[in-house]
């Protein structure tokens, strides 16, 4: 029989939430292409995803009518005449995780704006991707996002990446009233018109980000992807709690009051898994006989599959997401609406912070698609997306732990990731320090030849991309009292990251507790699919936790961004 303390406990929390108890099953972690099955403690709070929201029963319609009544502007036909010169800026290949099944939603916009602007006369049509300091897409990979009639139509003069290193390719607007500078694609400033296609998988995407992170350059990116900007943030996951979107807010409007910018922007729902792989997505409690057996099949396969051929296929399965929402017409009013979409799926309420926190952590991050899970990738994932998947308050308490499940491989692709490999195994052994990193080398790197060479003319993340991944995670390492990484195949890379290590879940449960006691309080976040927090705390535990975490208002990026070398 449940205590008094457990049923009221179950009772406060949100449905997704629950308490694990004797005859609980144990509880599925991914650890990159693997598979755990994991007994945890009795007790331990196990935080679900929210199930799918019903997807749009039909896409297009709700397209068309975003764009017919969009907020805060006229229809997109009455804003279309002919001869017009239209740049539709597209998200690229980071959003969502894994790609979705085709047809792509982006597809989907663009076959209902194409031969509505052809009808209005526009013919002077540009498809750029945004992809900023992130690699360009290849061409297989931009025929799947658009389907193959409009690749062939418009690739590849006319549907191209964005290149941040272009000479000549960027237009400096002006600057904010905090001083960061306002840089975008001249061919973005010099259209009549600015379409943006979106998608927003999580709460941080979209909205002014789109614009003036996704059609930047360098030095336009030194307003807000800083150590600076990234310790006044309470949260990436809630706009009004993380200092990056203030940045980013303040640059957005600048280009609006420059650029004729027309936002369609949607939201997904978090249907990964589907079909043989549905099992993945459920409760353990739920799970049939079938599905025991089908993880048992998974989980045997995997562990007989070498993790290069396990990479590719779990890069091959696609996603089967389906729309949510839709709005369109001028950036804030549209986004606003997408927002509200993304936090019902994603948010599940909880009652105050745990000491430790257990995250398994998958194949995939925004980052290496159709590629490998480097090192650095796995601290982002740890340190800088599931520690801020809230609303402003941590699951996991300051000086708390993390326990992640990876094996921390020492693996690099030289092709998507060349100065990663500089960055872990030359600048990581002198120091972690994201401010020294910053100050000292982050612009060597970012003007180093060869990776802007790489960056322009292969399929290589920026030269300063390494620092980024490094920065993302620098709120969870300023609040964290301990990392403990469970089934590393080495020891260097956890100790060059300053993470413990164990070897099995139960001995990183065991260091946790000698650090933050024997009747600690463990949460597990059961992910993939996506789940975020919103914790809350008692009244004290809140005044205690505020002064602490700083917050959007708590420094100014951009000027100190400016002091920087």
């Amino acid at each position: 029989m449940r205590s008094l303390d457990r049923l009221r406990q179950s009772y406060d929390e949100d449905a997704q939430v629950v308490i694990q108890e004797k005859r609980s099953p144990p509880r599925m972690l991914f650890s990159d292409t693997e598979i755990l099955l994991e007994e945890v403690p009795v007790g331990t709070r196990i935080v679900f995803p929210n199930p799918p929201i019903e997807e749009l029963a039909n896409w297009r319609a709700a397209i068309r009518w975003a764009i017919n009544h969009p907020e805060g502007c006229d229809p997109l036909h009455a804003q279309l005449r002919p001869g017009m010169k239209v740049v539709i800026a597209i998200d690229d290949i980071s959003l969502p995780l894994p790609p979705m099944r085709t047809p792509d939603v982006r597809q989907i916009m663009l076959e209902i704006l194409l031969p509505l602007l052809a009808d209005s006369g526009v013919d002077d049509v540009h498809l750029l991707i945004a992809n900023a300091l992130h690699r360009r897409m290849t061409e297989a990979e931009m025929r799947r996002m658009v389907g193959t009639k409009i690749f062939d139509a418009y690739y590849p003069d006319h549907y191209t990446n964005h290149d941040a290193e272009e000479p000549g390719g960027i237009v400096e607007l002006g600057t904010t009233e905090a001083g960061e500078k306002v840089r975008i694609s001249r061919r973005a400033t010099e259209a009549d018109l600015v379409i943006y296609l979106n998608i927003n998988f999580v709460p941080m995407d979209g909205g002014h980000k789109s614009v003036g992170t996704g059609l930047t350059d360098y030095l336009g990116l030194r307003a807000h992807h800083t150590p600076h900007a990234i310790r006044g943030s309470k949260s990436y996951m809630e706009p009004r709690h993380s200092e990056l979107h203030s940045s980013v807010d303040r640059i957005g409007r600048v280009i609006d009051q420059h650029v004729d910018v027309f936002h369609i922007e949607t939201a997904l729902n978090n249907k990964m898994f589907d079909g043989p792989m549905a099992f993945l997505g459920k409760r353990e409690e739920d799970f049939t006989d079938l599905d025991r057996a089908a993880l048992a099949g998974l989980r045997w396969t995997l562990q007989k599959t070498p993790r290069a051929l396990r990479q590719s296929v779990f890069h091959k399965v696609p996603a089967a997401y389906g729309l949510i929402a839709c709005a369109a017409g001028r950036t804030e009013l549209a986004h606003e609406k997408i927002l509200q979409a993304c936090r019902r799926q994603l948010f599940v309420k909880v009652r105050g912070q745990a000491d430790i926190l257990i995250a398994g952590i998958p194949y995939i991050s925004p980052y290496n698609v159709n590629s490998i899970l480097n090192p650095l990738l796995v601290q982002v994932m740890a340190c800088g997306y599931f520690f801020n998947m809230n609303r402003g308050t941590p699951l996991v308490k300051r000086g708390g732990t993390l326990i992640l499940t990876h094996p921390c491989m020492d693996e690099f692709d030289p092709v998507q990731h060349p100065s990663y490999i500089e960055f872990f195994h030359r600048l990581l052994p002198e120091t972690r320090d994201a401010m020294e990193l910053h100050r000292k080398y982050e612009r060597e790197f970012a003007q180093n030849p060869s990776y802007v060479h790489l960056y322009r003319k292969g399929n290589a993340y920026h030269g300063a991309h390494p620092f980024y991944m490094w920065y993302w995670g620098e709120n969870g390492r300023q609040h964290l009292g301990q990392i403990i990484a469970v089934g590393t195949e080495n020891t260097h890379v956890p100790e060059l990251m300053g993470w413990e290590r164990a070897d099995t879940l139960a001995e990183a449960i065991d260091m946790a507790r000698g650090r933050q006691g024997r009747s600690a309080e463990i949460t597990l976040m059961h992910h993939p699919p996506m789940v975020m927090t919103d914790v809350a705390l008692a009244a004290d535990e809140g005044a205690r936790q505020l002064p602490e975490q700083g917050g959007a208002s708590a420094s100014k990026p951009g000027i100190a961004a400016k002091e920087e070398p």
